[in-house]
């Protein structure tokens, strides 16, 4: 059995995909009751939901489980603590394989919610766990929520500069690298292949945000242009919809970050886990235009 914790987010519910190709067993983690039913729909029979800081939560979930796959909440200023409570509660139910979603460049001070992660990463080595990490960049999906309003305005904008240098990663491909790893550690046949290892999951050589416009306008058949939006902006827009302060003070930290150094990475890693080539961008693309889940104007 595998519990899978943020089960309900957008990287859960991929990795739920994923774990069904080889059917196995999963016990899902989500933090409100209304999130149960959606979770249940993907195929997941057991479904909770609680708190990853409740510590009763957390061993209650643990029962009955072989490998635990810790996705904390997304820019959490608590994640060390929740880190922290799981692998405790971890080490007390005997778990055999603890994989964590860490991130790319986890070492960067700079970026706090990635320096989080690299001490929640410290605390696991000193466990004694069975450990896999896996650390993945940007995922391509995130340009998702703003691509009807590219295609409509001809416009990709984000908060740093155009000429900013980033790796991307096509979820379906993190999810399907999460399953791997996985799938060799349930069942009587467990195999060590993955333990004590750190992927780097990572999809595409670094590309300049004038080179993503240029895929875009290709793929879309429409001129589109990168710009630059002022990190002002970006949180105004951002405070409006109701993200919290230490979030977008934590992303637009981030963003200073990718500004200067961008985000760079290697997709050789991830392409040996897979078994195949890892997903361009443009292939992205491709796909969801064929999927049909935007609108083209």
């Amino acid at each position: 059995m595998i519990l899978l914790t943020g089960a309900a987010g957008k990287t859960g519910k991929a990795i739920i995909r994923s774990l069904s190709e080889y059917r196995l067993a999963v016990k899902a983690l989500v933090f409100r009751p209304e999130q149960i039913q959606p979770v249940k729909a993907l195929g997941v029979k057991q479904v909770f939901a609680g708190d990853l800081t409740n510590k009763e939560i957390v061993r209650n979930a643990l029962q009955d489980v072989d490998s635990v796959y810790l996705i904390c909440p997304n820019i959490h200023p608590e994640e060390i603590k929740i880190g922290k409570l799981i692998i405790d509660s971890a080490i007390d139910a005997g778990i055999r394989h603890f994989v964590y979603h860490s991130v790319l460049h986890p070492q960067v001070e700079a970026m706090p919610h990635h320096w989080k992660k690299m001490r929640v990463e410290e605390l696991i080595f000193a466990s004694g766990l069975p450990f896999t990490i896996l650390q993945p960049t940007v995922y391509m999906q995130n340009i998702l929520p703003d691509l009807n309003q590219i295609i409509a305005s001809g416009r990709y904008r984000n908060p740093y500069s155009v000429e900013c240098r980033i790796s991307y990663v096509d979820l379906e491909d993190v999810a399907q690298a999460a399953a791997i790893v996985l799938n060799n550690s349930i069942g009587i046949g467990f195999q060590q292949d993955h333990i004590g290892a750190t992927y780097e999951l990572v999809g595409t050589q670094a590309m300049t945000q004038i080179e993503i416009a240029s895929i875009l306008s290709r793929e879309l058949s429409r001129p589109v242009k990168a710009e630059s939006l002022p990190s002002k902006t970006w949180k105004r827009k951002a405070t409006d919809a109701g993200m919290s302060g230490y979030q977008s003070d934590t992303l637009v930290e981030m963003f200073e970050y990718y500004d200067r150094y961008g985000l760079v990475g290697n997709p050789n890693i991830l392409s040996i886990l897979l078994g195949r080539p890892t997903t361009s961008f443009e292939a992205f693309i491709e796909r969801t235009l064929q999927d049909g889940t935007i609108i083209q104007h």
